[in-house]
């Protein structure tokens, strides 16, 4: 089963995340054939990160609080808040079968409890997308995609089908080692 795991950066903890990136790295190798998206949300001007998602293939509500919970920068104090959702894949495929042409790319959730089925599945800049459910009850709760769009409202409007109480948008960028991120 997927999860997406989301965790958010703490004020201030730039220069720790830098000295953890190996160790967060090595981490992740250890789960490099369960990763479905992964990567860094930034700053608007691209530059620093303020996040990090994780889509990945999990036995386990249980298992998927651990991954979050033992990653380097979770347990060095990097990230002030994690949100950890069953994520159920729409598109049928990863972020590296992503074939579009290089862009901005953004993180774009959507929290309500309506039905996916209204959202264009055959846009051209939709890299994931997936439905997300509450760990526990698998209750709904949004659906959250990685996109590539123009800027943060052409990347809202990639949603546009689904009817959300709260939409949040963050550029994004493909995660892993450089070598292994292409």
């Amino acid at each position: 089963m997927f999860y997406f795991v989301y965790c958010i950066d703490r004020p201030g903890s730039a220069a720790l995340r830098g000295e953890l990136t190996e160790a967060h790295w090595a981490y992740m190798d250890g789960f490099a054939g369960r990763l479905h998206a992964r990567g860094p949300t930034l700053t608007v001007d691209g530059e620093t990160a303020t996040g990090s998602l994780h889509v990945v293939d999990l036995p386990s509500d249980a298992a998927a609080r651990e991954f979050g919970e033992l990653e380097p920068n979770w347990r060095a104090g990097v990230y002030a808040a994690m949100e950890v959702y069953r994520f159920e894949d729409l598109l049928g495929r990863s972020m590296w079968d992503f074939r579009g042409p290089e862009g901005p790319r953004f993180l774009v959730v959507a929290l309500g409890d309506g039905d996916a089925g209204g959202i264009d599945r055959d846009q051209d800049g939709l890299i994931v997308l997936g439905r997300l459910r509450a760990v526990g009850d698998g209750g709904p709760v949004g659906v959250a995609a990685c996109v590539q769009a123009p800027d943060d409202r052409a990347a809202a409007m990639m949603l546009a089908g689904f009817e959300a109480r709260e939409v949040s948008v963050r550029p994004w960028r493909f995660g892993g080692r450089p070598a292994a991120a292409e």
